[in-house]
């Protein structure tokens, strides 16, 4: 059997590569982002009542790793990237059908000239991910608290502090005009640590860079803490 789906909606996302983008959704709150809905799905009708959900539910499509042949054991980074398990017993994004499912904050519905907008945050979405379908999160039957949730427990800690240096400070003062709670963004984003596995036991000063919307964040972990070293617009 062969299923043909279609994006109904596309991810406006400040996260433009993969790298920088949490593990799972909510752990940045302030990452906002926008689903433009298209085609013939593209009708505000179909959107009558979402207004009342605080949350929402996305299935979408792994795009950047489409090409990329599905893996039946991967190395989570949960156990150090050293550790093998089943690609079912995971999240991974090397999935046999590139399927997605996150749960994000419904910050609001626009609805301007025709157009059907869907305002979300504390997202782990990819720039430009399609969207293949949308539900509201229902807590009474989604959130079971007392689930067991295997090496996923425990929300990932955060062991590094997060510092800007002088320059940084600076320029985010103009940047914040552009860009509400960028600096607190920024603060999430690196205090997940988002260097590869392996590399979190090594007291290295590498330098580090991720692309949140036009802008090239500099950074490098030294004396146990991350340093924000510079932001160039690219």
């Amino acid at each position: 059997m062969q299923l043909t789906i279609e994006p109904i909606g596309i991810v406006h996302s400040p996260y433009k590569q993969k790298f920088g983008i949490p593990r799972q959704p909510g752990l940045v709150t302030h990452a906002s982002g926008v689903i433009e809905i298209l085609g013939k799905y593209n009708r505000p009708e179909a959107f009558e009542g979402i207004e009342q959900y605080s949350h929402l539910w996305l299935e979408f499509y792994f795009h950047q790793t489409a090409d990329k042949e599905w893996k039946p054991s991967v190395r989570p980074p949960r156990l150090g990237g050293n550790k093998k398990i089943g690609c079912f017993a995971t999240r991974s994004n090397f999935r046999p059908n590139n399927i997605g499912l996150s749960v994000v904050q419904f910050k609001g519905l626009e609805i301007k000239q025709g157009q059907v907008k869907l305002h979300i945050a504390a997202h782990d979405l990819l720039d430009q991910t399609p969207i293949l379908d949308i539900k509201p999160y229902i807590p009474y039957s989604d959130a079971l608290p007392q689930a067991n949730a295997g090496i996923f427990e425990q929300a990932p800690e955060t062991t590094l502090s997060v510092e800007l240096s002088s320059t940084v400070e600076s320029k985010l003062v103009h940047l914040e005009n552009r860009y509400p709670n960028l600096t607190e963004f920024i603060y999430q984003v690196l205090a997940q640590d988002p260097r590869p596995a392996y590399m979190k036991a090594k007291a290295n000063r590498d330098d580090f860079s991720i692309q949140l919307y036009d802008l090239d964040i500099k950074w490098r972990v030294q004396d146990k803490q991350i340093l924000v070293t510079d932001i160039i617009s690219v």
